[in-house]
């Protein structure tokens, strides 16, 4: 086993690349693997296989011979997928890279991202994290995103994984993907500034407030997880506030300087209040991490991306 190389699987979506590329950065030898192959690599290798459809044994070759110390699971987009597709995404690949570390005499550290939504929404009154609450997910979504989280926590009670699960807050930052919330918004910008004209967005009520957090800090805290000894304590990932999504919105506009309205339309329904904020503590003292970039800082990374026309999958 290598002690210094990690697979990222989903190495080429939003996460993954930063993953990537902070891992290359601190000098570990890095395998990314995922369906499509990036445009260019930076100091990886790349190994385009859909996981969530290839043969456990050919997986399980692949493993034994790289025979990575860590793996890093960055699959389980969700943007453009329902149901079935959904499913594989989030569960599927998942569970298809357990089975196969399951066929070999490998342990490595397993960095699973999860999401903050398994836990489902917090009431603004609610004290701690999301991630210490029961579970209790809403979407679609968030119920694959639990499934493949207790997916990992089962494969390391048999011993197939060393694992570290962290449950990402909301994770925005250069190369949003395009089909989100921010990610639209700075589509729409973009398309005004190249033409010259005004922006008219047009966004379903921003009544929301989450937890956001730059996707840089989020790669920062996994190479950290991939340092600590492994944990089956789920690690919230996030600023540790919650912010109005209305707030991020109007940031962006400002920052792109591009004459824009914004029109917010009537929530379908009315339904429980949309509230996160992670505890940091966890993270602090299990991967000795906190974030350390402004979500100012991080809404000017995304508009400059976007601005290099640059858009990448969600994982």
């Amino acid at each position: 086993m290598s002690d210094n190389r990690v697979i990222v699987f989903g190495g080429t979506g939003f996460l993954g690349r930063q993953v990537a590329k902070n891992l290359v950065a601190a000098g570990h030898d890095v395998l990314v693997v995922a369906r499509n192959a990036p445009g260019a690599t930076t100091g990886y290798r790349f190994r385009a296989i859909d996981v969530s459809g290839v043969r456990p044994g050919e997986l399980a070759a692949m493993l034994a011979a790289e025979r990575p110390a860590a793996i890093v699971n960055a699959t389980g987009g969700k943007w453009g997928l329902t149901g079935r597709g959904l499913e594989a995404s989030c569960v599927g690949a998942t569970e298809a890279i357990l089975t196969a570390l399951a066929m070999t005499s490998l342990v490595p550290r397993f960095v699973h991202l999860g999401s903050v939504l398994e836990c489902g929404l917090a009431a603004p009154d609610a004290p701690g994290a999301a991630a210490q609450r029961s579970s209790r997910p809403a979407s679609e979504y968030d119920r694959f995103k639990l499934a493949a989280t207790e997916a990992v926590l089962e494969a390391a009670a048999q011993g197939t994984v060393d694992p570290v699960v962290l449950r990402l807050a909301n994770v925005t930052g250069p190369g949003v993907p395009p089909a989100s919330l921010l990610g639209l918004v700075a589509g729409s910008l973009v398309e005004a500034a190249r033409r010259g004209g005004h922006a008219n967005i047009e966004l379903t009520a921003l009544d929301a407030r989450r937890d956001y957090v730059d996707v840089r800090d989020v790669a920062e805290a996994i190479r950290a997880a991939i340092r600590v000894p492994g944990t089956t304590v789920p690690i919230a990932i996030g600023r540790g506030e919650s912010v109005s999504v209305r707030t991020l919105v109007a940031m962006l506009v400002d920052i792109s300087q591009v004459p824009a309205t914004v029109v917010e339309l009537p929530a379908p329904a009315a339904g429980a209040e949309d509230w996160t904020r992670v505890d940091l503590r966890p993270a602090r003292e299990l991967l000795g991490w906190t974030p350390r970039r402004t979500l100012s800082e991080a809404i000017g990374a995304l508009w400059r991306h976007a601005l290099e026309g640059d858009p990448v999958e969600s994982r």
